[in-house]
């Protein structure tokens, strides 16, 4: 499982994202961020290639539906990480994989399994 194109953390709460970022990168994957806000996430978009994204649905109060909009218009893959369910993904994308928090490094290496 590795490629030399590493995968976008987005995740607003720091010791999550520090989980993520632990599991990925103990498989041996590259990582990009943690980004904690869109604007950070849309920016480490645009800033090189990316093998797919990991995206907590909710940034402090924003949703990540612009993240996911511009992931989706690149054809990149994701996974949504959240502690809610498919209800409280954004309806554009509420068909995407999703991880429920609290996870475990499998289930998020299967997340990213397939980008």
């Amino acid at each position: 499982m590795s490629s030399p194109h590493p995968i976008l953390v987005v995740e607003d709460e720091f010791l999550i994202a520090l989980d993520i970022v632990a599991a990925l990168e103990n498989a041996g994957l590259a990582v990009v961020g943690p980004a904690s806000t869109v604007s950070d996430a849309l920016n480490a978009i645009k800033s090189g290639p990316l093998r797919g994204a990991l995206l907590d649905a909710h940034l402090g109060g924003e949703s990540a539906s612009r993240i996911a909009d511009v992931l989706t218009s690149r054809g990149l893959p994701f996974a949504f990480v959240s502690g809610y369910g498919r209800e409280s993904l954004p309806p554009a994308h509420n068909g995407a994989p999703l991880v429920r928090k609290p996870f475990t490094d499998q289930e998020i290496l299967a997340a990213v399994a397939g980008f």
